[in-house]
């Protein structure tokens, strides 16, 4: 699903336009984004905690040529399932297809 087919999908159901359903969606991304950078975390109760982490430096092996390389550290974002969320994905009795991806959009 991509942001286009989420705001569509508000529009629908609320009856709200299009246009001002993506400004919301955009606008939910966004404040996840500020909030990580400016406190690192953010908790959204039943559905999940964002977490920015630090990795280590590490010695990693490139695949195509086998040499030892250095791999710098750096900061990564985590995502870990609420409890809700949790429940519902282990009910699944096998994954969802995947649908085909629009090469350009």
């Amino acid at each position: 699903m991509t942001k286009k087919d989420m705001a569509k999908a508000i529009a629908d159901e609320t009856g709200i336009p299009q246009m001002q359903a993506a400004a919301i969606v955009q606008r939910i991304l966004d404040g996840i984004t500020e909030t990580l950078l400016s406190e690192g975390r953010i908790e959204l109760r039943n559905f999940g905690v964002f977490e920015v982490k630090e990795r280590r430096p590490r010695r990693a092996r490139n695949p195509r040529t086998g040499d030892r390389v250095n791999v710098p550290a750096k900061r990564v974002v985590t995502f870990k399932p609420g409890r809700e969320m949790g429940k519902r994905v282990r009910r699944l009795k096998k994954a969802p297809a995947k649908a085909p991806t629009a090469t350009s959009e």
